[in-house]
């Protein structure tokens, strides 16, 4: 009985990652057939043009990764298709998709990690990370932190989650980042261009500035922070 369990069971696998290699294979086969549509050029161009990453696109397109919910809205918002289309096969490219709430999952990650976002040879795949979904992110490049300590607290207590978009690294008085120094030490700050140093803390309590090692590099801004009740 064992072997026979073991052998149906051997068989539904086969079967499953069959279906998911041909579904992987067919979104390929239609992101090339949109980009190609779209006529705004190859991989490159379209990295210059909406900030995607050059490898993941051509892995995705390729067929050699899959990818998910959220990499299919950005792609069919960026070629101007619908989303059903492209990651479910419904239908047309130029149908009217429906309007959704738009529910992504976010890495999780720890402070060290977004820390090492500032190094070349930092972490580049955020796929291994646990992640915590949010509702209706503008795009971006997404990454959530889990806040410690008090030097924030009149925005974000602690424990509160903030959401990073890593593409927006435009300084603006009055806005809140995550900056790392040459040590790879990341911390979550308010941006005051007169102040010295100008990343500060916006706390209740006496919480004295950073003090930073060498230059500071800016890995994101914080543009959401929600603390659960």
């Amino acid at each position: 009985m064992d072997i026979i369990c073991t052998f149906i069971m051997g068989t539904i696998c086969t079967m499953k990652n069959r279906d998911e290699l041909k579904e992987r294979h067919d979104r390929s086969i239609r992101l090339r057939e949109a980009r190609e549509k779209a006529g705004l050029g190859g991989p490159r161009k379209l990295a210059e043009r909406f900030g995607w990453n050059e490898n993941t696109y051509k892995a995705h397109e390729g067929g050699r990764n899959g990818f998910g919910v959220a990499d299919a809205r950005r792609y069919a918002k960026g070629f101007k298709v619908s989303f059903n289309w492209l990651y479910l096969g419904e239908g047309e490219a130029t149908d009217q998709d429906v309007d959704f709430v738009n529910a992504v999952d976010i890495p999780l990650i720890s402070w060290v990690s977004a820390g090492a976002l500032t190094e070349q040879a930092g972490v580049t795949d955020l796929s291994d990370f646990p992640t915590v979904q949010a509702l209706d992110l503008p795009d971006g490049e997404w990454i959530a932190l889990r806040v410690e300590g008090n030097s924030m607290n009149k925005i974000s207590p602690p424990e509160s989650l903030i959401y990073v978009n890593l593409r927006d690294r435009r300084l603006a008085h009055n806005a809140c980042y995550i900056v790392a120094d040459e040590t790879g030490a990341a911390t979550y700050k308010r941006y005051r261009q007169n102040e010295l140093p100008p990343f500060q803390p916006a706390s209740y309590d006496d919480v004295p500035p950073p003090v930073f090692q060498g230059a500071v590099s800016v890995i994101g801004r914080v543009r959401r922070s929600v603390i659960e009740m």
